[in-house]
Order: structure tokens, then sequence, then C-alpha cells
């Protein structure tokens, strides 16, 4: 049995991904992955970096690439391999400085726009340098190295060099997929002589500190910022330690003077995130994102200004429901471009900077998941649907009209079948009105039966909109057959601040009842086959088919849950972020009145209902949902004797990153589905 089932698995993709005419797990890690970008100078060309990785290699390379703003052929700059680039940033001679790893460790390099005269700049010694920015006069580089913040082991017992242990006395010992390693990243900085090159030694700005910056495990060179004058840098930094930097979301924005040496806390007294902050062309106002509640990690963003001449600060949005991302200054410095999330899409506003009405300036069914102005009334962005993955457009901001830049997946993707999705309303248990989509397969024929899916987005407050994603890919697993059911259900953003904020306290409620609202609503259709509904998810959206599968009351036949959580009393002290567990669970399992979520809402509750085959998927490195959580599951699945399979890797976090895992990801997952919904695809 076991060699059969290891024989199916060699052989997936299905026969229909052999053709090459939809998607498949392998053509998303063949496709060119859009990543940073930059406007040059005079307006005229973008400087971008494209992913690409090996199957067989088992990782990516980065190159960088050129295209006109106003259009024309893309060119490509950078093609040495095993190396790439990253950190691009423009000089006002016009020339693109970068870091790239050619030689084993990060260097800074110069290149001219057309490709020619690459040169390499610096002698950097330790290669963990990264987020690199140069100053708008390109007087100063800053940085972010790793430095010491205290002894190893072997360091404190240095008679014991093979000893292999930890010695922990505080919290946050790990973060995500991280061990506390006793080092933390610092901002530096560096000048530069007339050729660009560093000259001196680069000066941390946090010395002595034990802080962090940006913000691990995803801040990155958005949260740094050079004034226009390149005398002042600003950085975001959660300066907390231990238990309070795990019980504390206040992270602020720091200036420091480059001539003083002096620093100042830009936002003191905010209780919240402060993150990315962002000069006016002037360089007498600072902006930055900022939350306001103390703990709530999925807050909405305000825009918060701060004057220089005035001391002042102001929250330019303040009365707005929108919450705001990727934030910049027009040329005059009277308006602020943002990015924001909107009934399942992404759209460009606009807000005075003075402060006043916030405007919707496109629509449409895409994603604009970041931005840089190339003129007064012209931004180029990064685009996506859940089709078709991203490319760079420029959009007229009075008019919303898009023009296309690159297209830097025609080949990859020339002749793929693509899926329709719909977004429509369906009314909930408690009298509102929700967003669906509803993904359908290639070649849909209404008058067929279709085995279906109802997907359980995570976070618990990270959209479904027209991202493309490289897993949970809706496009992929609509490829294969199937119609998928993905709910905006309470608690994701785009539907104002309620809908957003109530998930809070309430994870087994309302949004609960909000998927079976969307699945029964769906599932009226005459091609959907009740008979084969699945029901799949990622970490609250694993929690989610670990609690559905105790109250399902017969609607699916199958579940798969990926870093789910299971046991929410076992979770709450083996998690690292507590501000999370805080504020979303609302206590304790030991308070003395018990919350919710430990007497209503724990999955692990309802186990004894469990009568469903599961597939269950863990990361041995994921520290947020640790990876006892799905060995609870399973093991409770297995004692029960409910068909189930544990699908581990001991060296993935909370999400796949490696290519050949995410392939076999894909493919146990599909075998699974093939196995419980479709047996007659899986012979």
């Amino acid at each position: 049995m076991k060699k059969s089932v290891l024989t199916a698995l060699a052989l997936l993709p299905l026969a229909a991904a052999a053709q090459q005419t939809v998607y498949t797990p392998e053509l998303l890690w063949k496709l060119g992955r859009l990543g940073e970008m930059q406007v040059s100078p005079d307006r005229k060309t973008v400087a971008y970096t494209v992913t690409r990785y090996s199957l067989a290699d088992n990782k990516g390379q980065a190159d960088i690439w050129t295209v006109p703003v106003a259009g024309g052929p893309a060119r490509q700059l950078t093609t040495t391999p095993g190396a790439s680039e990253n950190s691009l940033n423009w000089r006002p001679d016009g020339r693109l400085t970068y870091l790239s790893s050619e030689g084993g460790s990060e260097q800074l390099y110069i290149v001219n726009a057309d490709g020619t005269g690459k040169q390499q700049l610096s002698e950097f010694k330790d290669e963990s340098l990264t987020n690199l920015k140069l100053a708008p006069k390109a007087n100063f580089v800053l940085y972010t190295q790793d430095v010491k913040t205290g002894p190893t082991v072997q360091e404190l017992f240095p008679d014991l060099p093979k000893a292999d242990a930890r010695i922990i006395d505080d919290l946050n010992y790990r973060h995500w997929n991280v061990w506390d390693d006793y080092r933390a990243s610092h901002v530096f900085f560096q000048p530069l002589g007339p050729d660009g090159r560093p000259t001196g030694y680069g000066k941390d700005v946090m010395a002595g500190e034990k802080f962090d910056s940006p913000l691990p495990p995803l801040g990155g060179a958005e949260q740094l910022a050079f004034a226009p004058d390149g005398y002042r840098l600003a950085y975001t930094s959660r300066k907390l330690t231990g238990r309070a930097e795990a019980e504390s979301t206040n992270s602020d924005i720091y200036l420091y003077d480059v001539r003083t040496g002096q620093t100042q806390n830009l936002s003191e007294g905010l209780p919240g995130y402060d993150t990315e902050p962002v000069f006016s062309p002037d360089g007498t106002r600072v902006a930055w994102l900022s939350m306001a509640t103390p703990g709530f990690e999925a807050d909405r963003n305000g825009v918060v200004v701060y004057d220089f001449r005035t001391k002042q600060r102001q929250d330019v949005m303040a009365g707005s429901e929108q919450s705001a991302g990727n934030v910049r200054w027009s040329p005059d410095g009277k308006t602020l471009y943002f990015v924001s999330v909107l009934e399942g899409t992404e759209q460009l506003f606009s807000v005075p900077s003075r402060g006043g009405k916030v405007k919707q300036l496109t629509q449409g069914a895409h994603n604009y998941n970041a931005f840089e102005l190339a003129s007064a009334g012209v931004a180029i962005v990064n685009k996506t649907t859940q089709a078709q993955p991203a490319d760079l457009v420029r959009v007229d901001l009075k008019t919303g009209r898009e023009t296309p830049l690159t297209q830097i997946n025609q080949q990859e993707l020339a002749g793929v079948k693509t899926s329709r999705t719909e977004a429509r309303w369906v009314p909930t248990t408690d009298g509102k009105r929700m967003q669906v989509y509803v993904i359908y397969p290639p070649d849909f024929d209404s008058a067929k039966k279709y085995p279906t899916l109802l997907y359980c987005q995570g976070g618990p407050q990270s959209p479904i909109t027209q991202s493309f994603s490289y897993r949970w890919n809706f496009q992929l697993l609509a490829a294969q057959g199937y119609i998928v059911v993905a709910p905006n259900r309470r608690g994701l953003p785009g539907f104002g601040t309620e809908w957003n904020n109530s998930i809070s306290g309430d994870w087994g409620g309302q949004p609960i009842r909000d998927y079976l609202s969307a699945i029964d609503a769906v599932s009226q259709e005459p091609y959907v086959d009740k008979d084969r509904r699945g029901c799949v998810g990622a970490s609250y959206g694993g929690y989610s088919v670990y609690l559905l599968a105790g109250k399902h009351e017969g609607r699916f036949k199958t579940f798969i849950a990926h870093c789910g959580l299971y046991n929410l009393t076992s979770w709450y002290p083996t998690t690292e972020e507590m501000f999370f567990a805080n504020y979303d669970l609302k206590g304790a399992p030991w308070d003395a009145t018990l919350s919710k979520a430990y007497t209503d809402f724990n999955p692990q509750q309802f186990a004894r209902h469990w009568d469903t085959p599961l597939l269950v998927i863990h990361g041995g490195r994921d520290f947020r949902v640790p990876e006892d959580q799905g060995m609870e599951a399973f093991g409770t699945a297995q004692l029960r004797g409910i068909p189930s399979r544990f699908l581990y890797f001991p060296n993935e976090g909370h999400w796949i990153s490696k290519p050949q895992n995410a392939v076999l990801w894909n493919r146990v997952f599909f075998e699974w589905l093939g196995r419980t919904l479709r047996p007659e695809a899986a012979k």
C-alpha cells in the first residue's frame, strides 16, 4: 500500500498538467517574480528586479531589469550566475547602484542605465549587510547589519565547545522561524566619496542596543528612510526586549542626525505599531503608518505626519475607515498617496498632507500592491490579479487609466488556460452581506457537477483579494477540476472597521458561521456536487478546518489543515508574539474566568465529533503555531481511527519557502483531495 501511494505521488501532477495548458505546481515555480522597483531621477526609467527559481537547484536568482516609463522594450542589466541583486538606488547622475552577492558576500555595485560601466564600489567585510539605501544627494549610504548582543553557550563555557544547548531566561527566545542567535539587526550609515565609493567606517546608529531595525521577520528597507538633505535618517524599531517585547506592538519612528549623533523618538506616546517613515520632498515633514490600538497587530493603519517646524503630529486620515500602506508624497508635498484594501481588491487613494477627505483614485478587479511616483500625476504600479502574477503598469492618477509596461511571464503563460473568478454577495446569519469569491475550473460547464472546496483564509485578518499566491493559488486549485469558494468572512479587511475588528475574541463564533453561510449558498447551485465537498486552510484557516471538522454536520468529505491551531490551551504559552494571543483570545488559559476561546472555541473540545478524513501539514520551524499543534491534531485523528496523514517539513516555518518542498506540498495536497473527493482521478 505504501509503495502504491508513493508511486502515485511521483506521477503527479495529473494528466492535464502534462499538456501544460493549465496552472500546475511546477509552472508556478517557472514564473518570474517581480521584486523591488525604483524610478530614475529624470522620471524616464524604472529599474526593477525579477527572481527566477531553479527547481533542480532548489533556489532562486534575482536580476535587474529596466523599462521606460513611457513604455517600450524591457532590458536585462544583470545576469550574474549564482548571484542575486537587490537594494536598487538611483544616483542623481542617472547611474544605478545595487547590492550583489557576486563573489559570495554582499557588495555595492554601480552600473549605467544601459547596462554598461559596471563597477564594484565596496569591500564590505560583513556578508549580513542588507537594506542598503542611498542618500538623495549621494553623500551617505545607510544599511543594516547584524551585531552581537549576547554570549552563546560556548562563549560562556569555552571548555565545552561541543555542548549543544540553550540557556533561556526570558521570552522571545525564538520568533516566527528563527531562534535568538544573540545578534540584532542595526542601522549603519557611511560617507560616500565623489566616485560613490564608501569611505571610512560604517557608524552604528544603535550602538550598545539590543533592539532590531527593521522589525523582524518581514520588515525591510521600507522601514528606513533618508531625509532629502542626506544628513538625517529615520528608522523603525521596537525598543523592548524579553517579555515586554513579546507582549507589545509599540514600535516607534526614530530620527538620527548624522551631524550631531543625536536620536529623537518622533512617535513617542503612540502605543501601537509605527512603521515605514517617508520624508516630504522639502524635508520639513515626515509621514509614517500608525496603528492606534496597543497589542492589536491588525489594527487600521492611519497616516501620521510630523512637522519638524511646529513639532506637532497629525493623523491626516482621521475619520476614515481605510487602512493605508506604501505611502508616497506628491512632488509639491501637498498630497499623500497610498494603497488600501477595498472589497477584495487593492486600490490607490490620496489624502491632503495637512488632513482632509480620503479620495479613491482607481477601481477594478486587481491588486495595486505597491507603487512609486514617476511624476505629479503618474504612478508605476506592481499589479496582480488572481489569474496573473505581478507586472508593472503605469497609472494616470487623475483618470485611473492603466497602461501595461512589462510582460514578465508572457512566454511561460502562453497558451495556459485561466479560470473565471466571480465575486458574489451572500447573506450572513446576522443579517449582513459577505463578499465571496467563486473560482471555476477552466472550460467550466454548468451542466456538470464539480467537487468543491471551501477555502478558509488565515491571518486571522489577512484579506482575500486579487493577490497572486504561489501556494494557495486559486487558479491552481481550479485547474485541477475544483470549484473554489473563498469567503471574505468576518475579520478580513476592506469592508469597514467593524467587520475587520469583530473577529478578535470571537474566533469560533460569527466567522465560522460565515464560512458555513458561504458554502451553503454556493452549494445551492446545481453544478456543485454536495457529496464531494472539502474544506482547506492555513494558520487561522487551519484552526477553522479543525473546528469545522467537529461542527460541519456532514457537509464535507475531507479536510486539509496547514499550520493550524488545534489546542488553544497548549498553544497560548508556546507561541511567541504574546500580544497577538492576548488580544485575540482575550486572556490566558489559567485566568480565573476563562474567555470563550477556551470554553467554546477550542477545536480540541470538538474532536470527539470528528468523522472525516484529515490531512495535517506543519513545519518544524513554525514558532508562531508550533509543530505540536499539528502533531496533536494528527495524533487525535489516528487514535480515533480517522483516515489521516501528516506531512511534516522539519526545516520550514509558517510558510513553505523552498521550491522542491513547495512542489511536494502541492503533490501531497492534490493526491489527498483526489483520494478523498475524486477517487477516479487518483487511480
